[in-house]
């Protein structure tokens, strides 16, 4: 499995999680489940949907 997430992207999808799981918790709602998923994609550093559409945001390397 090629690495696609990079470091800013990565950052971005914590912050997210961290967003979607801290609104789960307040409004008390299994939703915030939902934040597993940028969570692992950022730590996996690979997003099944980017291959799909030709998307990498890792740095080249040459």
């Amino acid at each position: 499995m090629k690495h696609n997430v990079g470091k800013a992207d990565k950052i971005i999808r914590i912050i997210l999680a961290i967003i979607i799981a801290g609104l789960g918790y307040y409004y008390q709602s299994w939703w915030g489940l939902v934040a597993i998923v940028p969570l692992a994609t950022a730590f996996m550093n690979f997003c099944p949907l980017y291959p799909i559409f030709g998307i990498s945001t890792c740095k080249k390397k040459d």
